[in-house]
């Protein structure tokens, strides 16, 4: 009897430990298939190939542009730009907008009439969407200048404020219809207070 005893004793104990050994398997499979999915979900590992960056790259000076407008000098065979060995880098590239700017100025009965370019670094991109978001753009200026006092026109520190607010203006229309800015600068191409 104690031989039939100590079997089912020892079948228990197989058992017992056969589910342990289960059981411990289960939770290791299963935090390996959650530790998998994590690297996976965020990136770290498989499943996805790198990420290719579309937003518009700084171009060297000398070097194409794969984006840049067709320009009306070479269709008239004009020569190819050479750029001089100073200075910086990167060659800058320059939108104009079409039409003057006319807008009351803040708190005054006075009037601004400008003519504005802006300049980027970048590829040919950031200047086709500024002509593609002309119409936005034009708003947004005129709402900055509209909200500029007249004194802040008076010095050259109040002009380079403007042009600045003017930059981030135009860099936030184009973020928020194309994703990336671009625009490194505005200048003043003509600029009359009444």
């Amino acid at each position: 009897m104690s031989k039939d005893k100590d079997k089912e004793d020892t079948g228990k104990k197989k058992k017992g430990g056969l589910m342990k050994i289960l059981l411990l398997l289960v939770l290791v499979l299963a935090g390996a298939g959650g530790g998998a999915f994590a690297l996976v979900t965020f990136g770290l590992v498989g499943g996805h190939a790198e990420a290719h960056d579309n937003t518009p790259k700084l171009i060297l000076k000398g070097e194409e542009d794969p984006y840049a407008p067709v320009s009306k000098g070479k269709e008239e065979g004009g020569a190819e730009t050479v750029y001089g060995e100073g200075g910086d880098e990167y060659r800058v590239a320059y939108f104009s907008f079409g039409d003057d700017f006319t807008s009351n100025l803040k708190n005054s009965s006075a009037l601004v009439q400008t003519t504005l370019a802006a300049s980027t670094r970048r590829d040919g991109r950031v200047l086709m969407w500024m002509k593609q978001h002309e119409l936005a753009l034009r708003s947004a200026i005129l709402v900055d200048l509209s909200d500029t006092p007249e004194e802040e026109f008076m010095s050259p520190e109040g002009k380079d404020r403007i042009q600045k607010r003017l930059t981030a203006s135009i860099n936030r229309i184009l973020k928020q219809n194309e994703g990336f800015g671009g625009v490194d600068k505005v200048y003043f191409r003509s600029l009359i207070i009444q």
